[in-house]
């Protein structure tokens, strides 16, 4: 990994161009089996990059600038910093043990990061891309996300059940929130009223209120003809308007669609195998889902639940990040 690092922060620095240009809009899927990001044009649903990056790619995000993309490189236990245009890398981010997920501050200042083997987390600023502090959390850390207030950090353990409420402050764990099994995905709200977890194993998602920190319903998945085994929710994304969720519900191969006033579930739609996570396109009219075990994207237009579109990407695509 070293050397690779070297080799393309000394082409960056040349002047070479290692991958082509990529403009907006463009979703960015990290593939953690082949160790690589495919890049597509939203406008056109084609890929027209792929990058080799460090090995197990997973979390995947852009800095609010959307100058770079930033990927969790699990088992280099790295986070790459890349030119979200041309692919190039510029830097890495220490990270701790296996980073998994991670969630840019709302003020762009921090790169917060969930270390699953070392049961922590761990701030990076990344104007001097050094970990500025880091907090002991519950075991195998996965899911992340910062209140929409700015006060709180949240951290989902796997192993623990729980999801730990961090004053960004104090930098204390103030709440604990007890979840189903295996919490592994943690998405506020656009008006930052409720914030849903992820509870992998249950088949479940909770809502909880963030004023006060609990559980106020619990939603429950049966997609059709799918055995309850099968659905393993992860991946959740709010349209801008708050008014719909969509979730990724793993081996069930589908998504399932969620009018967040109600919290009922309004439909399902086969996507393909094993969809971990997804993102929603500006104008909130597609779902971009990455299947895992297929091995490609789907887009799912969110008004007919229909998927329009399917492109191959690397092996395991894991996460998808948009840049509008």
């Amino acid at each position: 990994m070293k050397n690779r690092h070297l080799l393309a922060g000394a082409a960056f620095a040349l002047g070479i161009v290692l991958a082509p240009s990529v403009q907006a809009a463009t979703a960015y899927v990290s593939n953690e089996r082949s160790n690589t990001v495919t890049v597509v044009d939203l406008d056109t649903r084609e890929v027209v990059a792929t990058w080799d990056v460090g090995e197990r790619p997973r979390g995947i995000t852009l800095t609010k600038d959307g100058k770079y993309v930033l990927i969790c490189a699990s088992i280099d236990n790295a986070v790459e910093i890349r030119d979200a245009k041309t692919g190039e890398l510029v830097g890495v981010l220490p990270s701790g043990n296996d980073p998994e997920q991670f969630f840019v501050s709302n003020d762009g200042k921090y790169l917060f990061i969930s270390n699953e083997d070392d049961a922590a987390t761990t701030a990076v600023d990344l104007e001097t891309r050094r970990v500025a502090w880091q907090v002991v959390v519950g075991e195998e850390p996965e899911g992340i996300a910062q209140s929409t207030d700015g006060k709180y950090l949240l951290v989902a353990s796997e192993e623990e059940n729980i999801v730990d409420w961090i004053d960004i402050a104090t930098r204390e764990i103030v709440h604990v929130t007890e979840t189903d099994y295996r919490p592994r995905h943690i998405e506020f709200a656009p008006d930052g009223g409720q914030v849903w977890i992820a509870a992998e194993i249950a088949g479940t998602v909770h809502v909880v209120d963030a004023a006060s920190k609990e559980i106020v319903e619990t939603i429950s998945f049966a997609p059709p003809g799918v055995p309850a085994y099968k659905v393993l929710p992860c991946g959740i994304r709010f349209t801008s308007d708050g008014k719909t969720a969509v979730i990724a519900l793993g081996r069930a191969n589908a998504v399932a669609v969620v009018d967040v006033a109600s919290r009922k579930v309004t439909g399902y739609a086969e996507t393909g195998g094993r969809p971990w996570h997804l993102a929603i396109t500006e104008d909130d009219t597609t779902a971009v889902v990455a299947n895992g075990t297929t091995g490609d994207i789907a887009f799912l237009d969110l008004a007919s639940l229909e998927v329009t579109k399917r492109i191959e990407a690397g092996k395991g695509p894991w996460g998808v990040a948009i840049a509008n």
